[in-house]
């Protein structure tokens, strides 16, 4: 639990540095601009629940009322959500739609294949490594539509808004 909390804490150090990186390159193009923390809690992480831990992988917690953001891939619609707090589902929601290719096969794959073929054609993706962008493609991932469909029906969440992608960064 002690390494966990180590990985969870750096994980949290290095969203805040992104974030700072990103609001003061916003204010050398936008002068003085608001770039608040609207939301951050991890995916990927063992938390306290009821008398004993529930390890979520690929899962957010959705307790009820709160904030629940399911992204989609590059180029795709992004969910931000309300968590319903089903507890067959130890109140929880995904985070996102799951990959359809590892990204070691997207790399491989991905040297062969053109942008149009790995969803990237007016994909506007920042990352100084280029192999991060082909193993992100919206290739690589399972619609999001029917992974939002199943949860709502499911009364794990509500949808509160649709998000159009705007900008990528992958470190």
């Amino acid at each position: 639990m002690q390494a966990e909390a180590t990985a969870a804490n750096y994980g949290f150090v290095n969203r805040l540095l992104l974030a700072e990186l990103l609001r003061l390159r916003l204010r050398e193009v936008y002068k003085d601009v608001g770039a608040p923390l609207v939301y951050d809690l991890p995916h990927n992480i063992t938390l306290p629940f009821g008398q004993g831990w529930v390890t979520r992988k690929g899962a957010s917690p959705a307790h009820v009322g709160q904030p629940v953001i399911i992204p989609g891939s590059m180029g795709a619609y992004s969910y931000l959500m309300v968590g319903r707090g089903n507890p067959a589902f130890c109140n929880s929601a995904s985070h996102g739609a799951g990959r359809i290719y590892s990204r070691f096969d997207l790399n491989r794959r991905g040297a062969s294949q053109t942008e149009a073929e790995l969803g990237l054609i007016g994909v506007d993706c920042i990352t100084l490594r280029q192999e991060r962008r082909i193993e992100e493609a919206p290739f690589a991932y399972k619609p999001i539509q029917s992974v939002i469909d199943v949860q709502v029906e499911a009364e794990m969440v509500d949808v509160v808004a649709r998000l159009s992608l705007v900008l990528t960064f992958k470190a």
